[in-house]
């Protein structure tokens, strides 16, 4: 595997022991494994504050540009929502719109770093369970190499997952149930040797959203915000969001990481509950149940290294119903012009909760992360609607 000059190999999560970047799967122990890279190899001047792809910040992902298994994902736009600005009263509000990626949801930029990997060391078939988003990312991706891919989606998944997995490509299993469910059939009826692409399987998942955080701050003139507001489901964009500032923080280019916060559904609130709590590990949710199927995570695989994240930004943890979240993600996307998903309206509402418990600076700059595309989750949105008698 030819990998970039920067990647050091895999550090487990659990006891720091450091792999080979090729190695598949978890640790010896159990625990995730996370890419290390030599900061001290990069040149800082060298990073694009303007990128045309996340693949621009190929110095600080595992291999070259010319490498990657790329479909233009990344270079999301940072809409300004001043009106929003000020119904929360801080100093200004920036929308992330990860709706713009090819799939429509920021699941590209790591499902574009996992099957990129997956390539480089010769897997000829790709596997993955997802709520819904990262089944039709990982098929994307898939196709573009001409790979096989088995998705498996619980049967609530969105339509639009569920039918453009197939037309990207991909062979596709429908699990009655939830997430879990769907998850449990992955392991149990696919015999056949598979890579994961699941999330905090594959290492390469979560790296890739680290460039979120070095757009946000090259947009900014490498100024970091005060504050960052993403909705949680598995954990994977909360933790590679929080690094990605952590390196700017490293290699001088900013002089903060900014609170990072997550937003979670009253119906399954695993990280929330764990953060509230003072714990260090994520206890399953017996009854899951939010009307936001990328959110109802019932025992994230991520939950521990989010709460970490948390930690060591100095976030908090906030938990909002469905009718706030879908009003949510309806407001903003009247007032943008731009589609915000269910799952970005759980990050405005979570700000909402944030600013009334004053958890956000008056004079502070706070960024909002759209993950996916208001098309996603048309037909919730639009419920909504007629129940307002709209």
């Amino acid at each position: 595997m030819d990998t970039s000059e920067t990647l050091l190999g895999l550090d487990c999560t659990a006891t720091g022991e450091r792999y080979a970047p090729d190695h598949v799967g978890r640790s010896d122990v159990g625990a995730p494994l996370t890419p290390a890279y030599d900061l001290d190899a990069v040149d800082p001047a060298a990073l694009p504050a303007d990128p045309d792809s996340l693949w621009a910040y190929d110095a600080l992902l595992p291999v070259p540009a010319t490498d990657a298994v790329s479909a233009g994902e990344g270079a999301t736009p940072l809409l300004d929502a001043d009106g929003l600005a000020a119904d929360l009263g801080v100093g200004s509000v920036l929308l992330k719109d990860e709706g713009r990626n090819p799939t429509g949801t920021i699941l590209d930029r790591g499902l574009s770093v996992a099957v990129t990997m997956a390539a480089a060391s010769g897997a000829d078939l790709l596997a993955l369970a997802a709520p819904g988003n990262a089944g039709q990312s990982a098929a994307a991706y898939a196709g573009r190499i001409g790979t096989d891919c088995y998705a498996y989606l619980p049967s609530r998944a969105p339509f639009p997952n569920k039918a453009m997995v197939n037309v990207h490509g991909a062979d596709m299993r429908v699990i009655g149930g939830r997430y879990p469910d769907a998850l449990d059939a992955l392991d149990s009826d696919l015999v056949a040797d598979w890579h994961s692409l699941q999330e905090f399987t594959t290492p390469y998942r979560h790296d890739g959203y680290r460039t979120l955080a070095y757009e946000v701050a090259g947009a900014r003139d490498w100024t970091a915000p005060d504050a960052v507001v993403v909705a949680v489901g598995t954990g994977e964009t909360l933790v590679g969001i929080e690094r990605g500032f952590r390196d700017l923080m490293e290699l001088g280019l900013t002089d903060r990481v900014p609170r990072v916060h997550a937003v979670q559904a009253e119906g399954c609130a695993p990280v929330v509950e764990a953060h509230d709590a003072g714990a260090d590990a994520v206890d399953p949710v017996a009854y899951p149940d939010t009307i936001c199927g990328e959110l109802e995570i019932p025992d994230p695989a991520g939950g521990s290294l989010a709460l970490d994240a948390l930690d060591g930004s100095g976030g908090d943890a906030v938990a909002v119903a469905d009718e706030d979240l879908l009003e949510s993600a309806v407001a903003l996307t009247q007032r943008l012009g731009t589609e915000v998903g269910a799952t970005g309206g759980a990050a405005a509402a979570g700000a909402w909760e944030l600013a009334e418990r004053g958890a956000l600076d008056d004079d502070g700059t706070v960024v909002l992360i759209n993950a996916d595309a208001g098309v996603k989750t048309a037909d919730l949105l639009r419920s909504h609607l007629m129940g307002q008698g709209v």
